[in-house]
């Protein structure tokens, strides 16, 4: 039967985007199409589960104008579905002289895109609020939080389900092609047709674009991102969450700490070139996925570029010693002991032909296609933000397509 909507991709992003829609207009005939046996099972289901403030982000920014939106509706709908999260606050702590105007830049950020409350810490106000943390200056911002994503996207999808839409699991799309005006989407054993189509794929969503738009001038590339956790034994050393000042020259946020809402602490994560779209594992490989991103001119810029930060993530992959290093930068009394291995995600980075990682979201629109790009942290935070705007341009399309009739 033709559908009104098809969405491709059972992560945060899609499931919010379907979600907007059914609510917004009630009645549609609405499925996505996942790969998986359930949601969130990648990104959405992998990443450390911070609600993030807004700091970080260019004012003006998509990145930056969905996240100050999407951080009050993501607690307005974990309060209203009784999702467990926590407005914890963090610190943001620069170690060394030359990352002091760092954290002037992200306070100058944070003032811009909205923030209340933020303030300057001196060594004795770092330890005030976190004892065993050691910098020349810190800078407190009390929005910051920590939520379960994969909650939060189980609950979309039972009120997508509630909504009347379906969702397909196990299917994965291989081709979109338009089809007069309907949009048809083929998954490994069926096919869909409808008036629009939204493509959320995450770690697959260039090659999905790439039926759209034969000169895509972006690929993604993968990034692990590895992390230890505190052992039960060890003593208690967090009390917020932590982060370094970033290098605005990488798009990753350091290693850091991060309490988790179902208790304990992460430690990380770094961010190593993965050998593969799923390559969760440091012994994952995927030949084709390899050679694919190879071939990309972008990949060989961006190595040059960004060599020797790649090889400190490496090591910090491989030595324990190393990672445990780089985390007594913030927490000079972290022993190896203290820590054991935690979990991996793998971060879906656009990457241009000049070797650029992208740094913003990307969505294109092409007709009654749409494809989400690029839609790298606080795309979780971001979720019903983002949605809302995918939405509203999808009804766009509906509304205009009864027009014609």
């Amino acid at each position: 039967m033709k559908q009104d909507v098809l969405i491709a991709g059972g992560g945060i992003v899609g499931l919010a985007t379907a979600l907007r829609i059914m609510q917004v207009r009630p009645g549609t005939r609405l499925t996505l199409v996942e790969k998986e046996l359930a949601v969130a099972q990648h990104q959405t289901g992998h990443n450390s589960g911070v609600i993030h403030s807004g700091l970080y982000y260019k004012p003006g920014s998509l990145k930056a104008l969905n996240c100050i939106t999407g951080y009050q509706q993501m607690l307005a709908f974990c309060r209203e579905q009784c999702i467990p999260h926590e407005i914890c606050g963090k610190i943001v702590v620069a170690a060394t002289s030359a990352e002091l105007a760092g954290l002037e830049e992200l306070h100058r950020r944070g003032v811009a895109n909205g923030l209340s409350g933020l303030r300057f810490l001196q060594p004795a106000g770092i330890r005030e609020i976190e004892p065993h943390c050691s910098g020349l200056r810190g800078l407190f911002v009390p929005q910051t939080g920590i939520v379960d994503y994969g909650a939060v996207a189980r609950k979309y999808a039972e009120l997508l389900v509630d909504s009347g839409a379906d969702i397909v699991f196990g299917e994965t799309v291989v081709d979109i092609r338009r089809q007069g005006s309907m949009v048809e989407l083929t998954g490994n054993s069926r096919q869909w047709r409808g008036d629009a189509a939204v493509i959320c794929a995450g770690l697959q969503s260039d090659r999905l674009a790439l039926r759209s738009e034969l000169d895509l001038p972006l690929r993604i590339l993968p990034f692990r991102g590895e992390y230890y956790q505190f052992s039960a034994s060890a003593p208690r050393m967090v009390n917020h969450l932590i982060y370094p000042v970033p290098d605005p020259a990488f798009p990753f946020l350091g290693v850091h700490f991060t309490r988790m809402i179902g208790g304990g602490i992460e430690c990380g994560p770094n961010a190593v070139f993965a050998f593969g779209r799923e390559a969760y594992k440091k012994t994952d490989l995927n030949l084709p996925d390899l050679l694919e991103t190879l071939a990309w001119p972008g990949f060989g810029i961006a190595a040059k570029k960004y060599w020797r930060t790649g090889l400190g993530e490496y090591h910090r992959s491989f030595s324990k010693q190393a990672f445990v290093q780089a985390l007594r930068k913030l927490i000079p009394e972290i022993e190896k002991e203290h820590l054991e291995p935690g979990g991996a995600g793998i971060r879906a980075q656009a990457c241009d032909r000049r070797g650029n990682l992208l740094d913003d979201f990307d969505i294109r629109y092409h007709g009654n296609i749409i494809h989400v790009c690029n839609a790298p942290s606080p795309a979780a935070t971001s979720s019903l933000a983002i949605g809302k705007t995918i939405a509203d341009k999808v009804l766009t399309i509906l509304n205009q397509g009864r027009k014609k009739i």
